[in-house]
């Protein structure tokens, strides 16, 4: 038995929680991932997993077995990537994932300078509003905007992002302007039906008092940007990032209103899994965006 092979595929199939799953990582077939296993558990003499029909989970003995590994496995990978070139110039291979209307209109253009600055990588970039498992799909970091749920991720925050209600000058002046968020209630709003809050648009007081108000149109969409086509012709309100938006608004073809009830507390953030060394392709996107996107964002300029 190789014994590191043997951790590593036990390590593996404890994250992915599956044998095919790990033997697809690893680039083996599932029948050695699960005779390396087995012949690791024959050398302990225990039991690393409780294996059903419906699932997979680890014994008492796993549990402890694999936060010991897992240390271990960090440690030579430390240890490889101390005395590779990789730490000199970022190479290989880097798979992101990305909100759509952000990939689209802001990361999709600053990728040919990313790869033009950093010409030993390539870059595979998924752009899908589905919120992926970093891990078991196999991406190296996802930009995300928003809540950060998982706490098993590192997460580096890039840029603010900043939330207005806007409409179009004609739809202002045919229907007046709202004083204060309760009068949206009388107006068409565009809501997102993509967003489980989609019809209760939030604000904060003058007061710092949370406000939560119900709203409603005869249109909804699951997509920013044909939401922002919706306000342009004339058809309402819509609660949406200035990054899709901040060309409109320098224009004056959509109009913010409310700006003192605005909760800003939204932000872009770059998430990956943890480790104690962030690998020099990551390291790379990260520095990238930063400079790129933040403190002050361009299209809040």
């Amino acid at each position: 038995m190789d014994r590191l092979s043997a951790i590593e595929a036990f390590v593996k199939v404890a994250e992915l929680k599956s044998f095919s799953a790990a033997a697809a990582r690893l680039g083996t077939s599932k029948s050695v991932v699960s005779r390396n296993v087995s012949a690791l558990e024959a050398q302990l003499g225990l039991r690393l997993f409780q294996r059903t029909t419906r699932a997979l989970t680890l014994t008492e003995a796993g549990r402890s077995y694999l936060e010991r590994v897992s240390q271990i496995l960090l440690d030579l990978q430390e240890a490889d990537e101390a005395v590779s070139q990789l730490q000199a110039a970022p190479r290989g291979r880097l798979k992101i994932s990305a909100p759509m209307s952000f990939g689209f209109l802001h990361l999709a253009p600053a990728l040919a300078d990313f790869l033009a600055q950093y010409p030993g990588l390539e870059v595979d970039m998924a752009m899908s509003d589905r919120f992926v498992d970093l891990i078991e799909e196999g991406f190296d970091l996802a930009v995300r905007i928003g809540a950060l749920p998982d706490s098993s991720l590192i997460a580096k925050k890039i840029a603010p992002i900043r939330r207005v209600i806007s409409a179009s000058p004609h739809y202002l002046k045919t229907h007046g302007a709202p004083d204060v968020p309760q009068d949206l209630q009388r107006h068409q709003c565009l809501c997102n039906s993509n967003q489980p809050e989609g019809t209760e648009w939030r604000f904060v007081t003058p007061e710092g008092k949370a406000l939560t108000v119900p709203v409603k149109g005869r249109l909804a969409l699951n997509n920013g940007d044909a939401l922002r086509v919706a306000a342009l012709n004339h058809m309402g309100f819509i609660d949406i990032p200035t990054f899709l938006i901040g060309e409109d608004l320098r224009a004056g073809t959509l109009v913010s209103v409310l700006d003192d009830y605005m909760p800003q507390t939204l932000a872009l953030h770059v998430v990956y899994p943890h480790a104690r060394h962030l690998t020099p392709k990551v390291r790379a996107f990260i520095d990238f965006v930063s400079s790129r996107f933040g403190p002050r964002p361009y299209w809040d300029a």
